[in-house]
């Protein structure tokens, strides 16, 4: 097995420079279907599935590899080299904003300019960090979704994705959270709530642009606004989009602020 069918890649357009787009938690490269197409015009874009998720191949699926963060990034960087990436632009959502930080910082020059996307370094309040979350609340999170994956997607999802008044994107993330594995997405979930990377901030080289909803119940302002702090090189954008879905309930705008950092 390859890598590009261990990750399901995708490669269109024809530009010069790469953008990579890498998908959250419970999700798979088609919550990217109204972004990526507007960049093939001038860019060369990949589109994959982080193992585990979506079409990627789940036999790749090794729990020690993936106990941690590194382990998705080390396949991004894979994909890289396979790829001759250099200088390229790197998108990543939820989780994967975290995953392609730390790809960048694993092979320099590879990724000269990040795009994270709702981006939270730990969900967990530390002191005077506040992430959003207690670690009781963490816990009984991972708990409800380990006794009841079904039920906790048919909750979350929405609360996750905002806009009430379009349940149907609600629903359509309630799908893709349903369609994960569920022994793969209670240790993915595990992973995600539980990791701590913001002593990987500084570390960043790469321009960085944070985009930052409002009412989003993930990665709040404070959270946008610490990894802007942190991050030399970086930038915070304030969308209208609220929520933390803004590839599927804002297209239009993210599209916008990703061409003005690009």
């Amino acid at each position: 097995m390859g890598i590009a069918e261990r990750n399901n890649i995708h490669v269109n357009g024809s530009g010069t420079r790469t953008m990579m787009f890498s998908h959250g938690f419970g999700c798979d490269q088609n919550m990217w279907r109204f972004v990526e197409p507007e960049f093939r015009d001038g860019f060369r874009t990949v589109l994959f599935d982080l193992v585990g998720s979506g079409q990627s191949d789940l036999s790749a699926y090794d729990p020690d590899k993936y106990s941690r963060l590194e382990g998705y990034a080390s396949d991004i960087v894979e994909i890289g080299h396979a790829l001759d990436i250099e200088d390229g632009i790197f998108v990543g959502h939820s989780v994967s904003a975290m995953i392609g930080a730390l790809a960048s910082i694993q092979a320099p020059g590879m990724f000269s300019k990040l795009v994270m996307v709702g981006p939270s370094p730990r969900y967990i309040d530390d002191g005077d960090y506040v992430g959003g979350f207690n670690a009781a609340q963490i816990e009984e999170l991972l708990v409800s979704l380990d006794d009841n994956h079904m039920g906790w997607s048919a909750t979350m999802a929405p609360a996750i994705m905002g806009n009430p008044e379009r349940p149907e994107l609600g629903e359509e993330l309630t799908n893709s959270f349903c369609r994960t594995d569920p022994e793969i997405a209670k240790q993915f979930a595990r992973v995600t709530f539980m990791s701590d990377n913001r002593d990987d901030l500084a570390e960043i080289e790469a321009e960085t642009l944070v985009l930052q909803c409002s009412n989003d119940i993930i990665a709040s302002e404070p959270v946008g606004e610490y990894v802007h702090r942190s991050v030399p090189r970086s930038r915070i954008k304030y969308l209208k989009a609220s929520g933390h879905c803004p590839n599927l309930s804002a297209p239009e705008e993210v599209v916008l602020a990703i061409r003005e950092f690009v």
